[in-house]
């Protein structure tokens, strides 16, 4: 009988990975992609020809950029009217318009206009990679049974205690600072025996790499303007080569203190050649590393923690590699040395795949281990005089209900208002009147930014038809230079 197989995915703004707990072994394993990479760039690039996925449609992204998707996580559950989507869309190349306040992405695939929903290029993402609500559909579009969401420090936590777990003596509070390419959050865990107990949880859903890359572009940008009298910002494709070199000179920071930067013929034929120390690096982005120390201390006073308190520092995303990250968290925690010992491209898909492991049936070796997550913010009830009465409060651990006696105008009938979240966050609400036994409820699944079953089901439909088609092509090819 063939053992099923458990996985733990991190759809990355920036980069996704994928990681298989593999039970006879009882450890896991990174899936590697196509190009032999244990991560794959969230791209997808749409020609005349075929879709390109990953590394491939990354490499389209200068010459292609109106025809290549990437930040699609950045609109996942969003509406197109919110103030940061339309924030987004004035810095992509390629066209998002709404549709009943639902971002859609167009694209000119096969001489056709095209349109797709964020959770479909998603979706087209975690096929490439080997086969919260809309993160869940995601996974149904690709046909993965959804065994839970989990928050990414806290998978990233996982993944660290899994490797510390032996070697601990009583009770660790254990920090957990990770700095993606899009998003960026910090947790407080608490590990004790064979239980992980989330504190508190913070974050900024839209700081990231690519904010950083956003700076030394527009450094360079009106560099090259000052020399050359010309403004290149509305120009897709010479802002899409700045930003490669830009994001290559980012990495050459991590480990030198200068990075050169070069495009041949930027704009207009003429050649970009610059250079920046990791002192203005710092300097063009200290703002936004003053916004995550403060993440940081906000972090602590909801667990109720000092500094001092914290026994390890574990780093994870790709942007934890950034000295000065590193430089101002040593500092904040007096010398503390970051803990170095999980991949931090790849702690969040370990953690992912250890949780699934945990909670399917049929699983053997899986390690014995608790895990108790917060919500991340509060709930209540909206009084007359526009006050909100919190009956969860933030960072209350989950599963959890809690139950508030109010007495409603005109008449003054009690009522037991419940509120209930289980353990993938769902809310749901329930009002007993009391002189009568009268009861309703309501379960709060935010469907109003969610896809509906006939959407999920076209989707579904549509990405076989794609797949059929991208291997009709392949064969073709290798037809073609047999």
């Amino acid at each position: 009988m063939m053992t099923k197989s458990v996985v733990g995915i991190d759809l990355g703004t920036t980069y996704s990975c994928i990681a298989v707990w593999l039970d006879e072994n009882r450890r896991v394993e990174i899936i590697h992609n196509d190009q032999g990479n244990r991560t794959t760039p969230s791209f997808v690039s749409f020609t005349k020809d075929q879709r390109l996925i990953g590394d491939a449609a990354k490499g389209q992204a200068t010459s292609d950029p109106e025809n290549t998707v990437f930040d699609a996580k950045r609109l996942i559950g969003r509406k197109f009217s919110d103030s940061v989507v339309q924030n987004d869309i004035m810095l992509w190349p390629f066209r998002v318009i709404g549709v009943d306040d639902k971002p859609m992405i167009i694209v000119k695939y096969k001489g056709q206009e095209k349109r797709f929903c964020p959770e479909e290029i998603s979706s087209m993402i975690l096929t490439k990679m080997r086969e919260r609500k809309a993160t869940i559909d995601v996974g149904v579009i690709v046909g993965l049974n959804v065994l839970r969401v989990i928050n990414e420090p806290t998978a990233a936590a996982l993944a660290y205690g899994l490797n510390k777990r032996i070697n601990c003596v009583g009770e660790r509070n254990i920090f957990i600072f990770d700095l993606g390419g899009g998003t960026f959050d910090v947790s407080i865990l608490t590990i004790k025996d064979k239980v992980f107990r989330v504190k508190a949880t913070a974050g900024n859903t839209h700081l990231g790499g690519e904010d950083f890359d956003d700076r030394m572009v527009n450094y360079f940008a009106e560099e090259f303007e000052k020399k050359n009298n010309v403004d290149i910002i509305g120009n897709s494709r010479a802002i899409r080569r700045l930003r490669t070199a830009c994001e290559r000179g980012k990495r050459t920071l991590s480990f030198a203190s200068f990075s050169t930067i070069e495009v041949d013929s930027l704009f207009r034929g003429i050649d970009f050649f610059s250079s920046i120390t990791r002192a203005k690096f710092d300097e063009i982005n200290m703002d936004l590393f003053n916004e995550c120390l403060k993440t940081v201390k906000s972090c602590l006073i909801d667990a109720k923690l000092d500094k001092s308190a914290i026994h390890d520092v574990v780093l994870v995303g790709g942007s934890s590699r950034i000295p000065k990250v590193k430089q101002l968290l040593q500092e904040f925690f007096k010398g503390k040395e970051s803990c170095e010992s999980i991949n931090p491209d790849e702690a969040v898909a370990y953690g992912a795949a250890v949780q699934a492991a945990i909670l399917s049936k049929g699983i053997k070796n899986v390690p014995k281990l608790v895990l108790r997550d917060v919500t991340p913010l509060s709930l209540g009830i909206l009084n007359k005089g526009g006050v909100m009465s919190v009956v969860i409060p933030r960072n209350t651990s989950v599963p959890v209900k809690k139950t508030r006696v109010l007495s409603v105008a005109p008449r003054g009938h009690p009522l037991d208002v419940c509120f209930a979240i289980d353990v993938n966050g769902i809310l749901t609400v329930s009002a007993k009147e009391k002189s009568t036994g009268n009861r309703n409820e309501i379960t709060i699944t935010k469907d109003k930014g969610r896809l509906s079953s006939q959407e999920i089901k076209n989707m579904i439909r549509e990405a076989e038809i794609y797949r059929i088609e991208d291997e009709k092509f392949r064969k073709n090819v290798n037809v073609t230079y047999a």
